[in-house]
């Protein structure tokens, strides 16, 4: 199987497990149900997102910001679907943080395309101290861009435009 199919796989596997979490959360669940999964430490609770990333603009009350949500992730999306074609050009880490990256965006953007908002369960804490719920296209979306991090410091470009580990490069 060729990276660009490997890519494009890995995202779309992606999406249906985040599609299918969220599905046995929405129809599993009420609004701020929790089940503890790990005392302690690990909640399941049904959550949701109007805004972005750690509820960033969830109290804005524009008309406009679901419109404005979707515009910028469609918009992030086409750039990955570009950066997935080239996808044969990339490292591994930065072919992988794509692939997840994407998925991940294709998850978040379909709610908020069906329902102006973001399914969120995963709790995670420790006492009294919350971490922000999230999902797993959210955690995806996290460790693409972890990925893509790792790269920067794990591979090295020859004058071809290769990718090269580091090490192989004399760095």
């Amino acid at each position: 199987m060729n990276r660009r199919w490997l890519a494009l796989a890995t995202s779309l596997g992606i999406f249906a497990a985040d599609r299918g979490t969220k599905w046995m959360v929405e129809s599993t669940f009420d609004f701020f149900d929790t089940k503890t999964v790990i005392p302690g430490f690990f909640n399941l609770v049904r959550s949701e997102n109007p805004g972005v990333a750690f509820g960033i603009f969830s109290d804005t009350v524009s008309h406009n910001r679901t419109l404005a949500l979707v515009t910028v992730s469609v918009i992030a999306i086409v750039v990955l679907a570009a950066l997935l074609w080239k996808i044969e050009k990339q490292d591994r880490y930065t072919a992988a943080g794509i692939s997840f990256i994407f998925g991940g965006a294709l998850g978040n953007v379909f709610d908020r395309v069906r329902s102006g908002r973001v399914t969120d369960f995963v709790d995670l804490y420790y006492g009294s101290y919350h971490w922000y719920i999230f999902n797993l296209a959210d955690a995806a979306i996290c460790t693409g861009a972890g990925l893509l991090i790792l790269g920067m410091f794990l591979v090295k470009q020859d004058s071809d435009g290769k990718a090269m580990k580091r090490s192989e490069a004399g760095a």
